[in-house]
C-alpha cells in the first residue's frame, strides 16, 4: 500500500514538474517554413541535411494560376516560383537557424534567376506566415547589409506565403532518385562554385 501510494505521489511531481517548466507531456507541434532558391532539387538536399527539419517538399508559391503543372510554373507563365516547404521540429532547429540555411545556399544578389536559371519562377523569396517570421527575416537581411559582405544590395524578396501547391511526384527528393543527372545539372549549373564565392567555403 504504501509503495503505490508513493509511485502516486512521484507520478504527480513529475507531472506537474513537466507543466511548471514547459515541458508539457505533449510533443513540440511541427513548424513549416517556405523558402524559394532557385531549382527547388537544390534546395530540397541542402534543407534536408538540417538537424531537426522532417520533410522537405517541393513545389510552387507566389503566382496567380490554382494548381500549376511544371511545365506553367517553368515557362513563367503563373508568377509562381519554384518553392520549398520545410516541415521541423522547433524543439531541435529554430526558425533563426532555417534563416541562416536559406541564406547560404541562394545568391542574395541577383533578381529573379539563380545561378544558371533565369525568369521570375527562380527568383529567391523568404514567404513569412506571421509579423514573427517577418521580422526575424528583416532582421536576417539587414544583417547580411550591415556585415559590409556584400557590395551591392540584397535582391532576396520578403513577401507574404500564398498558397503552396506540391510539385509533381517526380521532382520529390529528385537528387536522391536521381543522383547522377542531379550532380550533372548542379555542377553545370555553377551553383557550388558559385555560393562558394560568395559565402565561402561550408
Amino acid at each position: 500500500m504504501r509503495k503505490q501510494v508513493l509511485r502516486s505521489l512521484l507520478v504527480g511531481v513529475v507531472f506537474l514538474f513537466g507543466a511548471w517548466t514547459g515541458h508539457a507531456t505533449e510533443a513540440t507541434a511541427p513548424g513549416k517554413a517556405y523558402f524559394a532558391g532557385g531549382c527547388f532539387w537544390c534546395m530540397e538536399e541542402a534543407f534536408e541535411k538540417v538537424e531537426g527539419v522532417s520533410s522537405v517538399i517541393s513545389g510552387y508559391m507566389g503566382g496567380t494560376v490554382a494548381n500549376p503543372s511544371y511545365e506553367e510554373v517553368s515557362a513563367g507563365r503563373t508568377g509562381h516560383a519554384e518553392s520549398v516547404e520545410v516541415v521541423y521540429d522547433p524543439a531541435k532547429v529554430s526558425f533563426q537557424q532555417l534563416l541562416g540555411v536559406f541564406w547560404r545556399n541562394v545568391d542574395p544578389l541577383t533578381a529573379n534567376a539563380q545561378f544558371c536559371d533565369h525568369g521570375s519562377q527562380y527568383r529567391a523569396a523568404l514567404f513569412f506566415q506571421t509579423s514573427e517570421e517577418k521580422r526575424l527575416a528583416e532582421l536576417s537581411k539587414q544583417a547580411i547589409e550591415q556585415s559590409a559582405r556584400f557590395a551591392a544590395p540584397i535582391a532576396t524578396q520578403i513577401v507574404p506565403a500564398a498558397q503552396f501547391y506540391p510539385a509533381e511526384e517526380y521532382h520529390q527528393d529528385f537528387y536522391k532518385k536521381n543522383p547522377v543527372r542531379y550532380k550533372f545539372y548542379k555542377y553545370n549549373c555553377g551553383r557550388a562554385q558559385k555560393l562558394e564565392e560568395l559565402w565561402g567555403k561550408p
